[in-house]
């Protein structure tokens, strides 16, 4: 079997690729909305100061503990005494929610990357008839975009199967390309920033009820919003088994941390300097409202085709994560064992298939009202399994810490408890603002504990040791 391995730059790409996707089109509106641009700023530096804390957590797993591999999901199974039954269910569970949240939420990049094609090709928008099945009229539009959408999904799969370097590597291309594009973004809008229309730096918020938000509050709705920009981070960890070197997992997350927040940090900025506070809350697509006042019409043109390269790179990194993490959980003992089937480049191609196979379901949703209405639900009760990972993570560093286990000295167990305490108080900062509908909440349990149907599948520990021993 040829087992290909991930370098430092395409570590790095993975994260990055992850986390600046089809979200930076957007936040600079609903951070507008939020905050005043002083409220903006600072709900970027306390979410990036957070985020960097996770990163430094997620390294350090990395490299003190490098045979648990598929992401900060895997450590449930740490929390609890090793081989217990309560060590088995928690790391399923965590693992489970996790890989559904992940391919639901490929669906939505994908689905976001026709619209994006529609500048090019407005037919992709069509409502003219196509056909009825049933009592469903599919539009001429509709059935396009169905198309489109089930050629990428496939089409990475497929080259996903060739192996995890040549997806690396042409996933470091388009993250390459992006960034490079944000970057030129962010030097052009410098000679057209007005900054008058920063002003009033600071000033009140409101809410639909006409009560007004001091710049706290508009700290902490704004931070909500940003937090979303981060999620990918733990992507290099993911992949820690298929590093080169373990320490690159940490840099990796580390420096796709730091490129990730200059983006942001610029885009969002700018944009406010390029479009007055009003506009800029009203804008249903800012970064191309904004380039359009620099280079005009042809801003437009410019910014779907960024759109479209930034949503490939996307796609490509988060379909290969998504097969990855039940692959992973598998090798730990922690998901069905079907799941740890490779092709002979060691690419999990079961989970591939799986995974892909019920993004392909909710793709119907591109054709269909109802199939929309039941994709919308899933994203919206994933909130959860994306975000207690991190607060797992956290926690698990923080018991080492206590422990002393992989410490040879006071010091490195002092530095490192501070980085675990502040990343375990941002992480459940982190599910409760996330979470804060209990709606929310309450369906995000359910989701987690739904994969309790498939736990009787997961070998549990005195059947593996029966079963090794009469091997």
């Amino acid at each position: 079997m040829n087992q290909q391995k991930l370098g430092f730059w395409l570590l790095t790409a993975l994260v990055v690729g992850n986390m600046v996707g089809s979200g930076i089109f957007m936040i600079p509106r609903s951070l507008a909305e939020a905050a005043s641009p002083a409220g903006v700023i600072l709900a970027w530096l306390l979410t990036g100061g957070g985020v960097l804390m996770l990163a430094l957590v997620f390294g350090n797993l990395a490299i003190r503990k490098p045979e648990l591999n598929g992401g900060p999901q895997i450590y449930a199974k740490e929390l609890f005494p090793k081989g217990s039954n309560a060590s088995i269910l928690s790391g399923f569970m965590a693992s489970w929610g996790y890989w559904i949240g992940n391919f639901a939420g490929n669906v939505a990049i994908i689905t976001t990357f026709t619209s994006y094609l529609s500048t090019f090709f407005p037919i992709l928008t069509s409502q003219r008839h196509a056909f009825t099945i049933g009592s469903l009229d599919v539009k001429v539009g509709n059935l396009l975009t169905f198309i489109v959408c089930t050629v990428l999904l496939w089409g990475m799969h497929f080259i996903i199967l060739r192996g995890v370097e040549g997806a690396g590597k042409l996933n470091f291309l388009a993250t390459f390309t992006k960034v490079l594009g944000f970057f030129l973004f962010i030097v052009i809008s410098l000679f057209a920033f007005e900054k008058s229309y920063l002003d009033p730096f600071v000033a009140p918020r409101y809410n639909e009820a006409g009560e007004a938000f001091g710049l706290l509050s508009q700290v902490n709705n704004a931070a909500v919003n940003t937090l979303w920009a981060f999620i990918g981070i733990e992507s290099a960890i993911v992949f820690a088994s298929r590093a080169r070197k373990q320490s690159d997992v940490k840099r990796a997350t580390i420096l796709g941390l730091f490129i990730s927040l200059a983006i942001y940090i610029g885009i969002s900025v700018l944009v406010m300097g390029l479009l007055k506070q009003e506009q800029l809350i009203h804008s249903e697509k800012p970064l191309v409202d904004a380039i359009e006042t620099i280079l005009g019409p042809m801003g437009a043109y410019l910014l779907a085709g960024l759109g479209l390269i930034s949503l490939l790179g996307s796609t490509l990194g988060w379909v290969l994560l998504s097969a990855e993490v039940p692959y992973q959980a598998a090798k730990q003992g922690l998901f069905i064992p079907a799941f740890l089937q490779e092709n002979k480049k060691g690419m999990p191609r079961f989970s591939l298939i799986v995974s892909n196979g019920l993004a392909q379901i909710f793709i119907f949703s591109t054709v269909s009202n109802s199939m929309s209405a039941a994709f919308d639900f899933v994203i919206y009760i994933a909130t959860l399994s994306y975000l207690v990972p991190y607060l797992i993570a956290s926690l698990f560093q923080f018991k080492l810490v206590l422990t002393g286990e992989t410490y040879r000295t006071a010091t490195e167990r002092l530095s490192d408890g501070l980085i675990s305490i502040l990343a375990t108080i941002y992480s459940i900062w982190v599910v409760i603002a996330g979470t804060a509908d209990l709606k929310t909440f309450m369906l995000g349990v359910a989701l987690l504990v739904s994969g309790i149907v498939f736990y009787p599948m997961i070998p549990k520990p005195i059947e593996a040791s029966v079963k090794k021993a009469t091997a």
